[in-house]
Formats: structure tokens, sequence, C-alpha cells
């Protein structure tokens, strides 16, 4: 009976010690396309039925926003940091050049994150792909200094046959640096 408890109690030891080193499943979200992390407002009635500086007529129950650079039309995932809602908004709309803002949500988008008590919520802007990433580095021709542009491409795949350091190039390369002689 006591072999049987020192087992028992030396498996779940080794089973809880081996939780402690394993590395955890992480189910958070791809930070790799997030371009913009800050404050975001939302605006309501004041402006509902306006001309936007796009042209377009604003409908504060419509998924839009109001960014300082991002080209009119752009679509845009921004998450709420302080509970996680998430929605999708197309700009529609310009923010004024030194508002300390990162994005202005229409009263929809707002509701939607969750955010309509407070006014303002800590936000993460994310293209929807790497494709809409590059597609606003080629827009710009200077990328503005507050918005995080990078893409990452596939790794390189190494074909077969192919010899990464081939001792006969590096022989090659010696004797024509004239170092044959060391």
């Amino acid at each position: 009976m006591i072999k049987k408890s020192i087992c028992f109690l030396l498996w779940i030891g080794l089973f809880w010690m081996n939780h402690g080193f394993a590395q955890q499943v992480y189910f958070g979200n791809d930070s790799l396309l997030v371009i913009q992390e800050g404050t975001a407002s939302f605006y309501g009635k004041k402006f509902h039925k306006r001309k936007t500086a796009s042209g377009e007529v604003y409908d504060m129950h419509e998924y839009t926003a109001a960014h300082k650079h991002l080209p009119f039309g752009t679509l845009l995932r921004v998450t709420n940091e302080n509970n996680g809602h998430e929605v999708i908004v197309k700009i529609n709309d310009r923010l004024p050049k030194y508002s300390k803002r990162v994005i202005d949500l229409s009263r929809g988008a707002a509701e939607q994150l969750g955010m309509i008590a407070d006014g303002l919520a800590p936000v993460q802007i994310k293209a929807l792909s790497f494709n809409e990433i590059e597609k606003l580095k080629d827009h710009y021709g200077t990328i503005p200094e507050e918005l995080r542009l990078r893409v990452y491409y596939e790794p390189v795949q190494r074909t077969d046959g192919l010899e990464i350091f081939s001792t006969v190039a590096f022989q090659e390369e010696i004797q024509a640096m004239g170092l044959s002689s060391l």
C-alpha cells in the first residue's frame, strides 16, 4: 500500500513538474497584423447625415471610422483592449492632424466595441491581411511614423540537391582572394 502511494505521489509530482516546464499554447490574436495602437473615441448624432471628408454621408449606425492617414475605403479590424470586442470598420473620414486619438469610430462601431459608456477605449488597429499591409505600403511614399506596416513573407524553402555551404565554392573563393597559401 505504501509503495502504491509513493508511486502515485511520484507520478503526480512528475506530471506537475512537466506542466510547469511545458510550453503553454497561445490562443491570442495575431499581433503581426497590428498596424497601430492607441486611444479610440467615437462620434454620433452631431455629425449624423453630414458629408465626410471622403464625400460619403456619415451614418452613425454604420461601421465606419475617421483616421489621420489611412486611405479612404481601407477596411480595418479594431479591437477594444479592455474587453476583447472587435469590429471591422471602413475609413471614410479624417481625424484632425494633431488629434491625440488614433481613430474616431462611428457610434455603431463604438457600440459593437462596448465603449459608449466610457467614450474612450484603448484599441489595437489591425489590417485584415498581409496583402492589405502591402497595399498600404505601396500607397505611401513615406510611411507615417505612427503606422507599423511590416510584411512577413514565407520562409525560404531549401530545394533538393542544393548545398548551402559548398566546400568547392568555398575553396574557389579562398583561391580568388589569394589566401590559398595559408
